[in-house]
């Protein structure tokens, strides 16, 4: 039985008010330019918290948080994962990647089960998922691996549901994913296989909604890849061809939705009895509602209209509570012994606050990929419904109530520990308006002034971070020093995917002036949170943790 027991911290601080932890979602620290919204805002208070508060850099992507490698960004998923669970695991896209190259993933029951369904039944095997190698919901060498192994385990037709990037990637690369994947489908053709893209679009317009924000992005998402409904083309590539045309500027991640066509003018994949599905998205944020719609027996977001009877399986189970998908290739990490898990169970009570954008983020992911809250009485968890318009269009989103919301929770003393997230940085740094971005920096910065007044008076502590770059960069770098690319036109090339900097730590507890970070913790990152939050609530963290940067 586990030992949840928390000792007290030798040197435990005497704070008479909560420990809050602020993310400042994807607000980095990269080069002073003017590609740098977050160097360009106006922040007083994030200045001041740099000079004068314990203060130093985390990493927040690659091997730091779980990912393969150095070269691959951080995201919201793991770096909230790591965050909450004090230690590093490995995340999506080692976890399936590792399986691709054991065989693993084609000897999991999900694939034999798929592979034989499609064989027996003559329909299509379908791989709907997001198409590129951001390497953050997935990775188009994944697909690619799966394609020849289809192959070579008899499946005769594959149908691609193809879900456009633009946002873990260059905004306009579309095409580049498009071609390549379209070789691999010609050499499948050119052995007698019936292998082609049956539709797709953009993954801010299409199927990829998450915590139940747009479910019209989904039911469109249904029309297109399921119904085989929407404006057809001979090709994928035609389709975004003829939507740069039409739209001139428009990005991967806003395409509207397609449906590839056949020689008779009918779509050549809808998805239908006796098919098999495979959503090879690894990460479940944006994959549980379409898993939903699929496997759910009462479902009532939208009309299905009759649910094709088709196996159907994730890259990876989205949601183990609540078992979605019944059917997965890869498992996912087993994160336990979560900072919030043991907080409940030593009677600590417990805020958790964002909007809908990133709400999971303080409470799913950072509890380890787990639905509910671990103890009712103690624990309470705050959603401060999103805005459906465009983040450039909103820049500040819902700082402000999550502020409001946030002091009023605090104000009754009933919190020893409180987190929140600010979505700005982030959502509006995917967007490429650099200038919406410095607003949305700004944003955050005055909220962040309105927590330290409180922190303050409470006598309690703010741990303010992030859990990736995004807004630092809003334009592209040369891979070689920090010379900012621009196209033939003498255009600055705009950037949307997050980061590989380092994020900010200022830790601000004015009750606490001896308060200094440890000089002996080497290659600080996001899972040495846990420990630091324990420390300032006055426990020891238990044995695995990643120290505490606080100095004893």
């Amino acid at each position: 039985m586990a030992n949840w027991q928390l000792p007290r911290h030798p040197a435990a601080p005497n704070l008479k008010g909560p420990v809050v932890i602020c993310v400042m979602d994807g607000v980095g620290v990269g080069v002073e330019d003017e590609s740098n919204a977050v160097w360009l805002a106006r922040k007083p208070n994030l200045d001041w918290l740099a000079a004068n508060a314990p203060t130093t850099q985390l990493a927040a992507h690659g091997v730091a948080v779980g990912m393969p490698s150095d070269a691959d960004m951080g995201n919201s998923e793991v770096g909230h994962n790591a965050l909450g669970a004090g230690r590093v695991f490995d995340q999506g896209a080692k976890l399936v990647q590792n399986a691709v190259d054991t065989g693993a993933l084609f000897e999991s029951v999900a694939w034999q089960t798929s592979a034989h369904q499609v064989r027996q039944s003559g329909q299509p095997l379908h791989f709907i998922g997001l198409l590129s190698d951001g390497n953050v919901h997935s990775n188009i060498g994944h697909l690619e691996a799966m394609i020849a192994r289809a192959d070579v385990d008899g499946v005769q037709s594959v149908r691609l549901h193809v879900l456009m990037d633009g946002r873990d990637v260059h905004e306009t690369s579309g095409l580049n994913y498009i071609d390549r994947i379209e070789t691999l489908l010609t050499r499948m053709r050119d052995k007698g296989r019936d292998y082609c893209i049956a539709s797709g679009g953009g993954r801010m317009k299409v199927t990829m909604d998450r915590y139940e924000a747009e479910w019209s992005m989904v039911e469109l998402g249904w029309k297109t890849h399921v119904l085989g409904e929407g404006r057809g083309f001979s090709s994928a590539r035609e389709a975004i061809q003829a939507f740069r045309d039409e739209q001139p500027g428009i990005g991967d991640q806003n395409l509207p939705a397609f449906v590839v066509t056949g020689s008779d003018g009918k779509p050549v994949g809808p998805i239908r009895d006796g098919a098999a599905v495979i959503l090879f998205n690894f990460r479940g944020d944006r994959a549980i509602e379409l898993t939903q719609a699929f496997e759910q027996e009462t479902f009532t977001k939208f009309d299905r209209g009759a649910r094709p009877d088709v196996v159907f399986s994730g890259m990876m189970q989205y949601d183990g509570d609540l078992q979605l998908p019944s059917r997965f290739l890869v498992p996912p990490p087993a994160i336990d012994f979560t900072l919030g898990e043991y907080l409940a169970k030593n009677g600590v009570t417990q805020l958790a606050i964002s909007e809908t954008q990133k709400f999971g983020h303080v409470t799913y992911f950072w509890n380890g990929n787990r639905s509910g809250k671990f103890d009712d009485k103690s624990e309470t968890y705050v959603e401060v419904p999103s805005d459906t318009l465009p983040f450039e269009e909103r820049p500040w989103m819902k700082a402000v109530e999550i502020t409001d919301r946030t002091l009023a929770e605090l104000a009754t003393g009933k919190y020893a520990h409180a987190r929140l997230n600010y979505a700005n940085g982030d959502m509006v740094g995917h967007t490429g308006h650099r200038d919406a971005a410095v607003l949305a920096v700004e944003a955050v910065d005055l909220q962040i002034g309105r927590l330290m007044r409180f922190i303050d008076k409470a006598g309690g502590a703010l741990i303010v971070t992030a859990d990736h770059g995004n807004a630092d960069e809003m334009y592209e770098h040369a891979k070689k020093g920090n010379a900012l690319v621009r196209d033939a036109a003498g255009k600055l090339k705009v950037k949307t995917s997050h980061t590989l900097n380092p994020v900010p730590l200022h830790i601000y507890a004015p009750s606490l002036p001896q308060l200094r970070l440890d000089p002996a913790v080497s290659s600080p990152g996001l899972s040495n949170i846990a420990a630091t939050t324990l420390q300032l609530l006055g426990f020891d963290a238990p044995d695995g943790f990643r120290p505490s940067l606080v100095g004893s």
